[in-house]
């Protein structure tokens, strides 16, 4: 019995890490951009202050993790040298799920989102 039980809670262990793998997944390359160009400027800006550099979360004075995204520099070298960012707006597995305490973004921000990086964030 003591051993069927060793042998449950092993599996069940397993079953979690494996289920708790980073997601690695290009989005911004994989992007269909066909007669999307977004600009910062235009697109991106509006969606980054709505729903990210707000008070207490991602804006110049609060940071949440070190990440800033309330001006054009700031969010455009998160977003280049950090594939993170757009795994947790995609809500993929071992980050967390942005915007916090939101749902997810449509599938037209996220794509909008994808496209900017994947042009090279133009301002």
């Amino acid at each position: 019995m003591k051993i069927k039980l060793l042998g449950m809670a092993t599996l069940t262990t397993l079953l979690i890490i494996s289920s708790c793998k980073k997601d690695t997944t290009d989005y911004a390359s994989e992007a269909n951009c066909t007669g999307t160009t977004p600009s910062y400027t235009s697109d991106i800006a509006g969606i980054l202050n709505a729903h990210c550099a707000t008070s207490g979360c991602h804006s110049a004075s609060s940071s949440r993790a070190g990440i800033n995204l309330s001006s054009y520099a700031a969010a455009s070298s998160q977003f280049l040298n950090n594939k993170d960012n757009l795994i947790a707006v995609h809500h993929g597995s071992g980050v967390k799920p942005m915007p916090e305490g939101e749902a997810q973004l449509s599938a037209d921000v996220i794509n909008k989102l994808d496209c900017w990086v994947k042009n090279g964030c133009p301002q």
